[in-house]
């Protein structure tokens, strides 16, 4: 069962354009927690050299809509209701990690905690914090990825 719930996660986020535009990938899929991994590079900073909110927080917005994702039926989907995100630190680092922890499950709608990572040399920094709701959507199929 466990490794089903991996695999429509892998296959629903190979599907989302940005994460594959930013170069974000999943690295840890469990129920209620998931981790997003965003390398450091220069087409993802701002003009002082940080990682640009906009990418931090979409990978925070993604880290915590899969989290959420782990524990909806097989037949459904997920959209974000809402989210915020307190910027706690300049978004430095190798990579940052975007972690999405289920804080409560519901039938239709479920709320995350949303923690983004600054990790250099293995030394992880908060740089951002938040928290998100999502729905759970019945009979909404996602679209197919496009061939390039």
């Amino acid at each position: 069962m466990e490794d089903e719930m991996q695999a429509r996660i892998r296959a629903s986020f190979e599907r989302q354009g940005l994460m594959r535009h930013l170069g974000a990938r999943i690295v840890h899929i469990a129920p209620g927690c998931v981790r997003i991994v965003l390398p450091s590079r220069a087409e993802v900073t701002q003009q002082h050299g940080y990682v640009h909110a906009g990418a931090t927080s979409a990978i925070a917005d993604s880290a915590g809509g899969y989290a959420a994702y782990t524990l909806f039926p097989q037949d459904t989907s997920v959209l974000t209701v809402e989210y915020k995100i307190n910027l706690l630190a300049p978004a430095v680092g190798d990579h940052l990690e975007a972690v999405g922890t289920v804080l409560k499950a519901g039938r239709t709608l479920t709320v995350c905690r949303l923690e983004v990572f600054g990790v250099q040399d293995g030394h992880r920094t908060l740089v951002a914090a938040g928290q998100q709701t999502l729905i759970c959507v019945a009979e909404r199929p996602e679209q197919p990825r496009e061939r390039r």
